[in-house]
């Protein structure tokens, strides 16, 4: 029997070469995805928040996780946990917009209480007390059924 090998990266990484949608979603082999968000970049947090915004304006919330997991996986100790938990929400609004009410569910609920206890005193003025009621607008919205395509991005700043 002959394994499949898993596609690397030139760090000998597994990695999905194929292309992508707007969602994340995979894509046959030769069509046209979506540019992904290079992974492994280290950006000051300005502006990993601004990409991450600009990519989730574009309905692109898959892509805006990818930019906060690498400011989880490269902020201080003391900042991982925030940065997860933004890159959880985010995780959470594709799952939304792909139809997965059960995932979508479990991740914003993980994402928004992450960042709670941060919500006193925001770091790099990020609107945290924003993010907990459009997580809570959300989740409300999945027990009433209401279609996905009415919820706005979420904001990360005022």
């Amino acid at each position: 029997m002959n394994p499949v090998r898993r596609e690397r990266d030139p760090e000998g990484r597994p990695r999905n070469a194929r292309p992508r949608d707007g969602l994340g979603r995979p894509l046959p082999r030769g069509a046209v995805g979506v540019p992904r968000a290079p992974e492994g970049v280290v950006r000051a947090p300005a502006v990993t928040i601004a990409e991450a915004q600009r990519l989730l304006d574009a309905g692109m919330p898959f892509h805006a996780h990818e930019v906060l997991e690498d400011a989880w996986k490269s902020s201080p100790r003391g900042e991982r946990a925030l940065w997860q938990a933004l890159a959880q929400l985010a995780v959470g609004w594709t799952h939304l917009l792909r139809g997965n009410a059960v995932g979508a569910r479990a991740l914003l609920v993980r994402g928004r209480d992450g960042i709670r206890c941060y919500v006193p005193d925001p770091p790099y003025a990020l609107d945290l007390a924003g993010l907990v009621a459009w997580t809570d607008d959300v989740l409300v919205g999945l027990d009433d059924r209401r279609p996905c395509e009415a919820v706005h991005p979420p904001r990360l700043r005022r």
